[in-house]
């Protein structure tokens, strides 16, 4: 995917966090610490440095959803991030997403923490962004 059609994705997916520009991604796709796993229906962006990983962002094409699409997006970059010499993931999330929280504890991730305000929502407000974690010593669940 080119990183015009990224941030076209990444625009039908999300409002909250606000969606990252192109020229957001051709950074991020350029950098040597990133890795870009991506499907015709969605990608996911992962960056790994000094034995951790952390997924920036997960996207599926919302007419594409409930059909394990972010599941396998998951399970393959946390493959690269084994590949990568990484021990552990981390990821932040909007508390208010449960879809992705679900996703990401049947993925065996954790809550390690909270960071209080970090997402501005639409309406001004603030939300919490929830820290998950997840060991890499062994293989992703199913």
């Amino acid at each position: 995917m080119t990183p015009d059609a990224l941030a076209r994705l990444h625009a039908a997916c999300f409002t909250t966090p606000r969606p990252w520009t192109a020229t957001e991604f051709a950074g991020l796709v350029d950098d040597p610490a990133c890795d870009l796993i991506e499907k015709p229906e969605g990608f996911a962006l992962i960056r790994s440095i000094a034995g951790e990983t952390e997924l920036l962002t997960i996207a599926v094409d919302p007419g594409q959803r409930r059909k394990g699409i972010g599941a396998q997006l998951l399970a393959q970059a946390l493959i690269r991030a084994r590949t990568r010499g990484s021990d552990t993931c981390l990821l932040e999330v909007a508390e208010g997403n449960a879809a992705a929280i679900a996703l990401y504890r049947s993925a065996g991730f954790a809550e390690t923490g909270r960071r209080p305000g970090y997402y501005r929502l639409p309406d001004g407000q603030r939300a919490d962004a929830a820290i998950m974690a997840r060991r890499l010593t062994a293989s992703p669940p199913a």
